[in-house]
């Protein structure tokens, strides 16, 4: 997007502390993210904790944070428990990283000082890095997960305007795959009203599994309230059809109903069961003594 403003910033710490998940530390080499997904939960965090505009403010500024992966590497020489997700807040594989490369540099960091590592992207750039990526799943837990919520483009184009066509992040997904790592795809978040038919979520679903997806997650849309009038502004300029829906099944607040969400989870379920997803075999614990080796060369 080249109406995209990018500043170099400097970060004071890489590892963030999280509670409540399925990880325990989060990296984000980047703030805000040119991808311009309508329905971002990260919207709501850039107005309530940096008081920033949730609209053009988070689509048209992007701050680099070009020490991160130093920064990284020194708390990695400390803090080495737990497991980290990559791409919480921000897309990774942005199209900025194809120039800084901060994301690369902090998985060479992650290869030095390994911890279970997730990857959560849009950006096809990620095949950029599979061989440092291979080194890493060579010495832990490593899963990339592609967000693929809708396989059709016109839907596509405009809730998530500034990415890559979702075939083409399937066909990334492959390449991993080929490549022997885990990669697998979050239909997420799944919009009401837009991608939440049947029809909808078989394409994705059929279309994840041909590129060899090892699992297939859903997940209804969230409003947070930060987000909700500029969210439901997307809505009445592109799907206005959907706004009575929507209006029925928030009510104004974040989640949708109850009933809704089981009637989404057993759709998926119907979905999921016509194709396959074979999850990578765990592989076998590694001896204490090559552990206590790798460790050594690590410190």
């Amino acid at each position: 997007m080249s109406d995209v403003a990018y500043v170099e910033t400097q970060a004071k710490s890489a590892l963030n502390r999280v509670q409540g998940m399925s990880f325990d530390w989060s990296l984000n080499p980047y703030f805000s993210c040119a991808h311009r997904c309508t329905y971002c939960y990260a919207r709501a965090y850039h107005a309530r904790y940096h008081d920033l505009d949730v609209g053009e403010g988070f689509d048209r500024q992007v701050d680099i944070k070009a020490n991160f992966p130093d920064v990284l590497r020194n708390e990695l020489r400390r803090k080495r428990d737990g497991t980290v997700a990559i791409g919480t807040s921000t897309d990774p594989y942005q199209p900025i990283e194809g120039k800084y490369q901060l994301t690369r540099r902090c998985l060479e960091a992650l290869v030095d000082y390994p911890m279970p590592t997730s990857i959560v992207t849009k950006g096809p750039l990620v095949v950029r890095d599979i061989d440092v990526l291979k080194k890493l799943d060579e010495k832990t837990e490593l899963t990339v997960y592609f967000s693929v919520p809708c396989v059709n483009e016109e839907i596509v184009k405009k809730t998530d305007p500034g990415t890559a066509p979702p075939r083409q992040r399937l066909r990334a997904l492959r390449m991993l795959r080929d490549a022997g790592i885990d990669a697998a795809v979050l239909c997420m978040p799944v919009l009401p009203g837009i991608s939440d038919s049947e029809e909808s979520l078989d394409a994705a679903a059929r279309a994840a599994s041909e590129a060899g997806a090892t699992a297939f997650r859903h997940r209804p849309l969230k409003i947070d309230v930060e987000i909700q009038d500029y969210y439901y502004d997307f809505l009445a300029t592109e799907f206005p059809v959907a706004v009575p829906t929507y209006a029925a099944l928030y009510q104004g607040g974040v989640h949708p109903k109850k009933e809704y969400e089981r009637e989404l989870e057993e759709r998926v379920r119907r979905v999921r069961a016509r194709y396959e997803f074979h999850a990578r075999p765990a592989r076998p614990a590694r001896p204490p003594e090559l552990q206590s080796v790798q460790l050594q060369l690590a410190i």
